[in-house]
């Protein structure tokens, strides 16, 4: 039967699950972390067997060993012969002899033997009948923040740890972190503040995992694919999709294509992290650029109408300034024009 077909009491059977829930490796870990990423429909079901095999507590199951068979039945045979030696015997006189009689014996080997199958019987019967202790099975609750287009978020996570969580974004994380780690998830954008402590905290993102224990970083997925990994302080290790294991130092920002491809590069803190405090940077950004960080920024739609030049490009830092601000700084100095209706922005060229 293939894992996809599996049920609950399919899992808490299967030696290589229990193994994964009991005592993870790289190989259990791996496989499973995969298997679910392609079946997501059966994680509720994989997290309800996973709670199950951790709340069973064994008891010592009764055992009737060789040891004990033979101790048993040594016994019997010591008793039976002290009762023959202990059997008085009777005498009758008659007229011309003496004769002798003994006292009837019991067949106290047959009732012995039969004794010892009754109690075989009654130790096989109380293990097969033996079930595990069941200790009250306390659900995993998962927290998932999400932000639409135009708003940002700071979530404070349970070991103290601060996300700062950007527009189009989602976020998901359980309600208590487990004793050996601290694992998240995230679609988008988000900024980590990590509180130090022995537990490894691990973003993932996609097939991606960012482990840390202590420090600050920016993590940047875009819809194409590809990762952006910012370290501002502390260290952070990164294990990709393809197996590959990287580290980052402070001012270090990783950028991983979606093809797998991979580098290293600096970076602007104020234009990769500035977004958390309120800063809206622009750095020679072309127009596609610019439209996409207006519309995820205030949460609106823009339409395009004209001829623009494909060279054209945009530099400028707002610090937390209404949008008609933003749009008449950009067409200022670009000739463009701009009709603000609602939710809807129309930036024009009319050269």
């Amino acid at each position: 039967m293939k894992y996809e077909d599996y049920d609950i009491e399919n899992f808490i059977t299967d030696e290589f699950f229990i193994q994964w829930i009991k005592s993870p490796n790289e190989n259990t870990s791996h496989f499973w972390e995969k298997w679910m990423e392609q079946h997501p429909e059966k994680r509720s079901l994989v997290n309800e067997a996973a709670n199950l095999i951790r709340s069973v507590k064994y008891t010592d199951c009764p055992e009737f060993t060789d040891r004990m068979y033979v101790d048993t039945f040594e016994n019997i045979l010591k008793a039976d012969n002290h009762f023959r030696q202990q059997t008085p015997i009777m005498s009758t006189k008659s007229s011309s002899h003496t004769s002798v009689k003994s006292f009837p014996v019991f067949p106290i080997k047959g009732i012995a033997a039969s004794l010892l199958v009754l109690f075989c019987v009654w130790v096989q019967f109380e293990a097969m009948r033996f079930k595990p202790e069941q200790a009250t099975i306390a659900e995993i609750a998962l927290i998932k923040r999400t932000n639409p287009s135009g708003q940002k978020s700071i979530i404070d996570l349970p070991d103290g740890s601060r996300i700062h969580l950007n527009a189009n974004s989602e976020i998901e994380f359980p309600q208590e972190f487990s004793s050996d780690s601290r694992m998240i998830s995230l679609i988008g954008e988000a900024f980590f503040e990590i509180e130090k402590e022995s537990r490894p905290f691990i973003v993932r993102s996609g097939e991606t995992k960012i482990q840390v224990l202590g420090t600050s970083f920016n993590v940047k997925k875009q819809e194409n694919g590809a990762l952006y990994v910012a370290l501002v302080t502390g260290k952070v290790s990164v294990n990709t999709e393809n197996g590959s294991k990287l580290t980052l130092d402070p001012n270090e920002m990783l950028i991983l294509e979606a093809g797998g491809a991979f580098r290293k590069t600096g970076f602007d803190p104020n234009e990769v992290t500035g977004w958390k405090d309120n800063f809206l940077v622009f750095k020679t950004s072309n127009l596609v650029d610019v439209k996409r960080k207006l519309e995820q920024w205030y949460g609106v739609n823009i339409e395009l109408k004209g001829s623009f030049d494909k060279n054209w490009s945009y530099s400028g830092v707002y610090e937390d300034e209404i949008l008609e601000n933003v749009l008449r700084g950009i067409c200022l100095t670009s000739g463009m024009r701009y009709k603000i209706e609602n939710k809807k922005i129309t930036i024009t060229n009319p050269k």
